[in-house]
């Protein structure tokens, strides 16, 4: 399924929505968007033929990838084969570009976005440009160490990928690092944004709001984690304390997007940052000593 369209007062920019048609519903969208020939993440590859038949007619110099999951990365190859253009990414993303297949996908991911064909990149400069726009790249890791923005300053377009999409975060996905999401958030908030263009295909108009609403969210929901701790309470009471129940999506991906790991990032931030000495914890992330097994779903092994 593809829906494409202009988002922009001047119809500069284009997005392209896309996701699998599962029992003829769309199972999960994620968004590009094409400004000026270059084209910023290229979706899954379930759509990549329905993503590459949408360009038709259409300039493409370029691509960018704001980093190396599944289904931002999908179409590299279709693409490139049939425009000839270059694709950049941060440098810790160019081996999954390069070779897919060492990018572990859980069973839900396969079924959903698929593995993606492996498409020649380098690496992305400091800044990204067109005829008619230059692009600031900024490095804002926490989503995946590789994640970058583009920013467009003379109109205030920041393409924020899935550094931010928006909502009230109730989960996390394993791997991810919810306080260097919240330094990345920061460091977005900093720039005179006036539109925000998210990888789930959301745009936004607002301004810097979004952003600073989202780092509220989250830091007030650091504190309390954080508090809770302090009170004594282990990771699974501060979860059903928090969240309750988990979400489906914990059944959904087997336990690899769930609420408790929201909460162990937190945690694992906070020990980190009070070690003793100032040195960083090296315990590796997962139930805490002394604190009672969350039981989740059983994972792909």
């Amino acid at each position: 399924m593809i829906q494409v369209e202009t988002v922009t007062p001047g119809g500069e920019v284009a997005k392209i929505r896309v996701a699998r048609s599962l029992l003829g519903r769309p199972a999960y969208f994620t968004a590009a968007y094409w400004i000026d020939g270059l084209l910023i993440d290229t979706g899954c590859a379930h759509t990549a033929r329905q993503f590459l038949a949408a360009l038709r007619g259409w300039r493409v110099d370029q691509v960018v990838n704001t980093h190396c999951h599944e289904d931002h990365i999908g179409a590299n190859a279709d693409i490139q084969e049939a425009f000839g253009c270059s694709i950049q990414a941060h440098p810790e993303a160019l081996p999954v570009l390069h070779d897919p297949r060492i990018q572990r996908l859980q069973p839900y991911r396969r079924l959903f976005w698929g593995w993606p064909k492996p498409s020649e990149a380098g690496p992305v400069g400091e800044w990204v440009e067109t005829s008619q726009f230059r692009f600031q790249v900024i490095h804002t890791p926490g989503h995946s160490p590789d994640h970058i923005c583009l920013f467009e300053p003379d109109r205030g377009w920041l393409f924020s990928g899935d550094a931010y999409i928006g909502g009230e975060d109730r989960a996390l996905r394993q791997g991810y690092d919810i306080h260097a999401t919240i330094r990345s958030l920061r460091l977005l908030a900093e720039l005179p944004v006036e539109m925000i263009f998210s990888g789930s295909g959301t745009v936004r108009d607002e301004g810097r709001r979004p952003l600073v609403y989202k780092i509220a969210y989250l830091e007030q929901l650091g504190e309390r984690i954080h508090t809770l701790r302090q009170e004594g309470l282990s990771a699974r009471k501060i979860r059903r304390q928090i969240f309750g129940r988990e979400l489906p999506i914990t059944y959904i991906t087997l336990g690899h997007f769930s609420s408790m790991r929201l909460i162990r990032s937190y945690l694992d931030g906070f020990a980190a940052t009070e070690a003793p000495d100032g040195q960083q914890s090296l315990v590796e992330p997962g139930p805490h000593e002394g604190e009672d097994e969350e039981v989740e779903p059983a994972q792909e092994q």
